[in-house]
């Protein structure tokens, strides 16, 4: 069996967002299943520079998007024993960023037609693809759309992931033709509340859908997460399957990470020290063991719950407490803990951006690894900062609900704190509980210890997967 992943980003060669992790460790963890894979990409430019000289050109063509013309190349490498193939363009990808350009409905529906005709090209013949999020939603649609009754095509079958249904794919119904060459007969498929909606179209059009946590399948068939398409997924949720998201435990390895102050594990946990230590150096902290560092990595917007913190955020640093920020978004959000890292010199920082060494450094020197989300489809960062013994805090939903579990006083299980009310006050009772907890010597290494032995491996998920690709194949 072949799988092809076509999506918009992958570790190590392109990552905004937890899908860059996903797609590189699940094609790789489902080889020990038996099921071959492939991962598509487009050839941004960051790629094109760092990988040229490793790059092989395997093929060049044309694509038609509508009355469009363009050119499109096929370069191929393989990585941890995966292929990965990427669409060149220089127009579409030649640029500094992924995502946010005005033209990304047509750089992205360029993609999925350019992934479908380069499959006469390479030398990987899928019998799923399995797409991801609205960038790729395309797929499926055409398969329905342009290359339907094509017999090469019509052998296909596909699996479409959502990671976060709030990022739609929206657009102008007046494109639809012109832009992504779409047939006006397919208008039904796309329309959704008077506009183009791809993710939405990729829900009714895929063989099988899925998503990133068990609870997150639940969740998003209510008006409250859906983001308005919650009565799409439940009369789709007879195909509709929640399979949690892992991590790639070899590369959130504290005893192995390159990229921290001072490697260790549980036998030599005291080590640690030595992270936070570091940490607070490099950032300009108060260089001390006796305070407690909390620590933020995450998108500035709303529903990663940025506003309890900006809510209680002076009650908290009343505590014997020092505060981490680390990452972008909304201006008002940046604005903020700019100005609180100012307010409280040597106590809080705000590093703006986001360094995959940087964030090691963080999850390796914190205490404790705060994640009050309105909404997380699944996230990984509370999983690596577990394996990496600093305590996760997370408020009980989607993915945060299914892997940290509440650490209980009287039996010594659970390996986090958690709340469940989107509440700013309740968010602050359990960061409290979290530093009493990492306070009392009775329960900081039972705590420690379960973070520590937590299985967020792609294990499970992987056989999961494999099995809905039999399941698919017949």
């Amino acid at each position: 069996m072949n799988v092809l992943f076509i999506g918009s980003e992958a570790m190590p060669f392109a990552k905004s967002g937890g899908l860059g992790d996903v797609l590189n460790a699940l094609p790789k963890a489902l080889t020990k299943e038996k099921v071959n894979t492939a991962v598509m990409l487009p050839l941004y430019r960051p790629i094109k520079e760092q990988y040229f000289g490793v790059l092989e050109k395997t093929a060049e063509f044309e694509t038609s998007l509508s009355w469009r013309k363009k050119y499109a190349g096929v370069y191929k490498m393989n990585h941890d024993g995966v292929d990965f193939y990427f669409i060149d363009n220089q127009e579409y990808f030649m640029r500094d960023g992924y995502y946010g350009y005005f033209d990304d409905g047509e750089r992205f529906s360029y993609f999925c037609k350019a992934a479908l005709d380069s499959l006469s090209f390479i030398d990987f013949t899928p019998d799923i693809l399995h797409v991801n999020e609205w960038q790729t939603a395309l797929v499926p649609i055409y398969l329905k759309s342009y290359y339907g009754g094509w017999p090469e095509y019509d052998r296909l079958r596909t699996v479409f992931t959502i990671h976060n249904i709030e990022y739609q794919g929206e657009f102008d119904l007046r494109i639809l033709t012109d832009l992504f060459g779409i047939n006006e007969k397919f208008t039904g498929l796309l329309e959704y509340n008077g506009c183009i909606n791809l993710m939405k179209a990729a829900v009714v059009a895929c063989d099988r859908l899925t998503t990133v946590s068990p609870s997150y399948a639940e969740e998003v068939q209510y008006e409250f997460y859906g983001r308005g398409l919650e009565n799409i997924v439940k009369e789709n949720a007879y195909k509709f399957t929640g399979i949690m998201n892992g991590i790639d435990e070899k590369m959130y390895n504290p005893k192995r990470d390159k990229d921290i102050f001072a490697k260790y594990n549980l036998t030599n946990f005291e080590d640690k020290k030595k992270n936070k230590a570091g940490l607070q150096n490099s950032l300009g902290l108060e260089e001390r063991d006796d305070v407690t560092v909390i620590a933020m990595i995450t998108r500035l917007a709303y529903h990663k719950g940025i506003d309890l913190v900006i809510r209680c955020f002076d009650e908290l640093m009343r505590e014997n407490v020092q505060f981490v920020m680390l990452g972008e978004g909304e201006k008002q959000y940046e604005n903020f803990f700019v100005a609180k890292e100012r307010q409280y010199k040597g106590r809080a920082v705000c590093y703006k951006g986001f360094s995959e060494s940087v964030s090691k450094k963080i999850y390796a020197g914190a205490d404790v690894f705060l994640m009050p989300s309105i909404s997380e489809p699944c996230g990984l960062a509370q999983m690596i900062a577990s394996k990496y013994g600093t305590i996760a805090v997370v408020r009980e939903t989607g993915g945060l609900k299914d892997s940290i579990k509440a650490y209980n006083p009287e039996t010594g299980q659970g390996n986090g704190v958690t709340f469940m009310q989107i509440n700013a006050h309740d968010m602050l009772g359990a960061v409290k509980r979290a530093i009493w907890l990492l306070g009392d010597e009775n329960h900081r290494m039972k705590l420690v210890t379960n973070a520590f032995k937590s299985d967020f491996s792609w294990k499970k998920g992987a056989k999961q997967y494999a099995k809905l690709y039999k399941e698919l194949e017949g």
